[in-house]
């Protein structure tokens, strides 16, 4: 069964020959560099062979234009510190304009698609990252900034999102010619931990909308990321992706309890510190039966809560890769 097939017929729920499987991890450093993150992406995928490569810029190359700096100071996870905010007053909101996919860090993404497409087999499908515009707006303004303007200055904020929402679809659009098969679409905020459902209702969920409905409409294989602690699943029921995935392994709800609240299929299974980093292979393979076992066999693409550590061991990411093919 090609990857294509197994991956589309897992988003169906149908049976397949094994399930899919796909780890992605961030780059520090060769981030930065259309070539050099374009040829570590394609190691990767070359000494793994998932079944579809999820492309991972840096966080910050969808805001980097707007004038916000960072860098890497040797996270485990690969993730890069903000070291300038732009936003820090409530009129900062006002004053954002959409970015121009043909210049700057976009741009630059964008080559880095193309090396990939080009260095890919033909069957190998691969989607690229974006940012909801709540998660650019956490980067742009940092959490304590965007929560106080979203309690205390909503209008302002709103201005913003409408902005990131739009600059988000004018990138999406500069996707269509990429060969991309999807995009992995990743929600910030949208936590218990920082916000009610009544809240993510009014400032996330309208933008996140927004953006999904003007996705190609022949990418088939879109996936939306709810990151954070306790994550409100329940409002991303009805997004037009395949796939919903979160930290399943290191926060409630498990994929058992979602598994009959959602139609999307499910994408995790590992926890990627715990699951992968500081586990034993023989772990890593339990981690694995187990969460196909609470899928049923079916509707679950194995992959990690985000991206693996830089600091995994190579048996566990070789872990990962082999118990699909093993009889379970």
């Amino acid at each position: 069964m090609i990857k294509r097939e197994r991956l589309e017929r897992t988003l169906a729920g149908e049976a397949t020959d094994r399930a899919p499987v796909a780890l992605w991890r961030r780059f520090p450093g060769d981030d930065q560099r259309a070539t050099d993150f374009a040829a570590a992406t394609l190691d990767w995928q070359r000494r793994y062979d998932w079944d579809f490569v999820k492309v991972t810029p840096a966080d910050t190359y969808c805001v980097v234009d707007y004038g916000l700096q960072d860098r890497w100071t040797g996270s485990a996870d690969g993730s890069r510190e903000i070291t300038r905010r732009v936003v820090v007053k409530s009129l900062d909101w006002t004053d954002l304009r959409v970015l121009d996919p043909a210049r700057g860090m976009l741009a630059q993404a964008n080559e880095a698609l193309t090396l990939i497409r080009d260095g890919l087999p033909p069957e190998t499908p691969f989607i690229q990252t974006l940012h909801s515009p709540l998660a650019q707006a956490r980067m742009l303004a940092g959490t304590e900034t965007l929560l106080k303007h979203l309690r205390l200055a909503p209008e302002r904020l709103k201005t913003g999102l409408t902005t990131l929402a739009e600059s988000t679809i004018r990138y999406a659009e500069s996707l269509r010619r990429s060969g991309i098969a999807g995009v992995y679409y990743t929600i910030d905020l949208a936590s218990y931990a920082h916000l009610s459902e009544a809240e993510y209702t009014e400032f996330g969920r309208p933008f996140d909308l927004r953006v999904l409905s003007a996705l190609n409409r022949d990418w088939w294989l879109n996936i939306a990321y709810v990151g954070g602690p306790l994550p409100i699943l329940g409002l991303t029921a009805d997004y037009p992706v395949g796939a919903i995935s979160w930290n399943d392994r290191d926060s409630e709800p498990d994929i058992a309890t979602m598994r009959v609240r959602i139609p999307q299929a499910v994408c995790g299974g590992h926890g990627a510190l715990n699951g992968l980093a500081l586990s034993s292979p023989a772990e890593v393979r339990s981690q694995a039966r187990s969460a196909l076992e609470m899928m049923n066999g079916r509707r679950l693409i194995l992959a990690s809560g985000g991206p693996v550590w830089v600091t995994t061991p190579l048996a566990n990411l070789q872990a990962a890769r082999q118990v699909v093919e093993l009889k379970l």
